[in-house]
């Protein structure tokens, strides 16, 4: 059923007319899609698995006595080949599943989760700052040099230099004092003398992309994030992509959206409702999906209090109403860049300024402004579109989305980790890791078809046995009165 022919066509100017034969690159895809499907990660593993399968060597078109190409060949080979030809395999893929009906396409299931890198937190080595590096070591005592000293350093000269500011330091330096007390209670580390590591302050020069990234009770590690959509119709997977492992999931979703919507309008699909965790949750995403008018079950974030306790908002005048009947007024907008992530872009929030004349002997003032003359306070930019959210996921039918979410996605990515071999990354890279995650949902989507296709056909057999003893029966109630045609 997998027709990758169009593969010669694509790769032909990758491949020169003279010098030794290299491998072919159907070959090189399915050999891709074997190791994926029979959960294996390294490629010598895989090349000493498919010698000793036959099913495998028939799949491969490969004679008994026919010697398989060597495992650094398709390593090799995996990085010549640009993403694109891996996303143009995966499209494939994802068409068949399309034209079998498997691909509703109005409703995507978006999660993320970390998968291991191929580097080690041993190498890690400093970020050099502007300054030299002994003063620098002198300010900043918790780095030290790495355990194990890399080969060869891969990362640029932007990914040595260290861009944190003096304040995010001294964080760093306050949560090390804190890490060193309670070293003990914490997954994964049992020496007191283990020190805490930050992207802002180190890098592994073996896999600059990796980053430091933890879950609730895991240990730290190098990592990458995998972005998924899934189709909530038979659980196929409409999009997969690699990423820095130090971003939110709400950084990444209007990047997600867009590819999949992209590729399903390709297929003649529309997407119209979008399901996410609480990840996801951000005024700017609320604000991006109606503009494309995507519906969006995101539950809100907790720290989204919708306004100062004992306000009650008047949407029509854009104010707040306080207890002793005074009006907190809107200002102005003001953009907040100290909370976003990486320094890029701004956090949208307005100001609301009550009057000092409203504020003076008002019999609430100790507990609701202190020493301050007025009511003063920030409310983010976008709290009509976190309302409707919330509006939306607090409803009957976002109670039976958040459901149906649960129970698509998350045993997706179960699956692809435990049984798919995503659960690290054997590639150093981001491109590369993201042609690991396409082969992955590759094969995943694969293996659906093949399920899905057996089941239909058991199906219409049933069905038709079933029609021919009908007629059968009916033909032997006709013909029942009439004892002459029985030798018939």
């Amino acid at each position: 059923m997998l027709q990758l022919d169009f593969l010669y066509k694509e790769t032909a100017h990758y491949y020169g007319n003279c010098g030794q034969k290299s491998i072919d690159p159907v070959v090189f895809f399915k050999l891709c899609l074997v190791g994926y499907l029979e959960n294996i990660i390294s490629d010598r593993k895989l090349m000493d698995h498919c010698s000793m399968r036959m099913d495998i060597l028939y799949f491969l078109n490969h004679d008994i006595d026919e010697p398989l190409a060597w495992h650094s060949t398709l390593s090799r080979t995996r990085q010549l080949f640009p993403e694109e030809l891996f996303e143009r395999v995966f499209t494939q893929v994802l068409g068949m599943c399309v034209d079998k009906g498997m691909v509703s396409g109005h409703t995507q299931a978006i999660d993320g989760a970390p998968v291991k890198a191929n580097a080690s937190m041993e190498s890690l080595e400093l970020k050099v700052p502007a300054e030299d590096l002994e003063d620098h070591l002198q300010k900043v005592r918790y780095m030290s040099t790495p355990h194990r000293k890399a080969k060869f350093n891969k990362a640029s000269k932007e990914q040595q230099t260290q861009s944190a500011d003096k304040a995010a330091l001294d964080e760093l330096n306050n949560r090390n004092d804190r890490w060193k007390k309670d070293q003990d209670q914490r997954p994964g580390n049992r020496s007191k003398e283990a020190k805490y590591t930050s992207n802002k302050t180190h890098y592994s020069p073996t896999d600059p992309d990796a980053r430091i990234s933890v879950k609730p009770g895991k240990a730290r590690k190098l990592n990458y994030q995998s972005q998924l959509s899934v189709d909530t119709d038979h659980h196929v997977i409409t999009h997969i992509g690699a990423d820095l492992a130090d971003k939110k999931d709400s950084q990444s979703l209007e990047d997600v959206v867009l590819k999949t919507k992209k590729r399903l309008n390709g297929h003649g699909l529309m997407l119209t409702t979008v399901l996410a965790d609480t990840g996801y949750s951000s005024g700017e995403n609320y604000a991006f999906l109606e503009e494309h008018g995507l519906t969006g079950y995101i539950p809100a974030h907790g720290t989204y209090k919708g306004g100062p306790e004992g306000f009650v908002y008047q949407p029509e005048h854009d104010r707040w109403l306080c207890k002793n009947g005074k009006y907190v007024t809107f200002r102005k907008v003001q953009k907040d860049k100290s909370r976003t992530p990486y320094g890029t872009g701004y956090n949208l929030k307005k100001r609301y300024l009550s009057k000092r004349s409203d504020c003076k002997g008002c019999p609430f003032s100790t507990d609701c402004i202190g020493k301050s003359h007025e009511k003063s306070f920030t409310i983010t930019y976008y709290k009509n579109e976190y309302d409707r959210a919330i509006e939306r996921v607090n409803s009957k039918h976002g109670k039976r989305m958040k459901a149906k979410r649960q129970s698509t996605v998350e045993p997706v990515f179960g699956t692809l980790t435990q049984f798919m071999g995503m659960r690290k990354v054997n590639t150093k890279g981001l491109k590369q890791a993201n042609k690991v995650m396409l082969m992955a949902g590759t094969a995943y989507n694969l293996k659906k078809y093949l399920r899905y296709t057996q089941k239909l056909e058991k199906t219409v057999a049933k069905t038709a046995e079933a029609v021919l003893h009908y007629f059968i029966g009916l033909l032997r109630l006709i013909i029942s009165p009439y004892p002459t045609l029985k030798t018939h």
